[in-house]
């Protein structure tokens, strides 16, 4: 064999593996991927006032490893989700950490006014298996007002590493 095509052989080897990372690497959502999907979907909210578009599997607020989510702050309760359909209607009260078992939003009204107050939107933690895992991972999650509604419209990237700071710093760019 001539150097020239072992040196090829050896290329596209190199090229096959980079192109496997690259594809395994995106089917991660990142947090700027989050806050831009969370904005789209506040605004399309604020202006269409249907929660029903969030609860489709297939759709367009599902994507790579994670979803939208909507909450109901005047009624306490979890108004869309894509993936567990059971939730809706849900008292926030009983949405529990998959790790702790504790309530991730004891008080939501309190959740609530803190998150409708900061118009860049809040972040929180809490262990939450991913789509089609039983595991929990940890799971960090922006959430915005829907100006104009009750509502707040979430998503989350399963990260060990951000930091709620960091993430804090980053949305509050526009």
């Amino acid at each position: 064999m001539t150097s020239s095509r072992i040196f090829a052989g050896v290329t596209v080897a190199l090229l096959s593996i980079a192109l496997c990372t690259v594809a395994v690497g995106q089917d991660k959502a990142t947090a700027q991927e989050v806050i831009a999907k969370v904005r789209e979907a506040a605004s399309a909210l604020s202006k269409s006032g249907d929660v029903a578009q969030f609860n489709q599997k297939a759709g367009p607020w599902v994507w790579k490893d994670t979803y939208i989510f909507i909450q109901d702050c005047d009624k306490k309760v979890m108004a869309a989700h894509p993936i567990k359909p059971e939730m809706i209607g849900q008292d926030l009260t009983l949405v529990k950490d998959a790790k702790s078992g504790k309530s991730i939003y004891p008080d939501p009204g309190s959740f609530c006014e803190k998150a409708q107050a900061s118009p860049s939107g809040i972040w929180n933690e809490y262990w939450w298996p991913k789509p089609g895992e039983k595991e929990a991972s940890r799971k960090v999650t922006y959430h915005l007002n829907a100006k104009g509604t009750h509502y707040l419209v979430s998503a989350g990237v399963y990260d060990d590493k951000a930091t709620i700071a960091e993430l804090s710093k980053l949305s509050s760019k526009k």
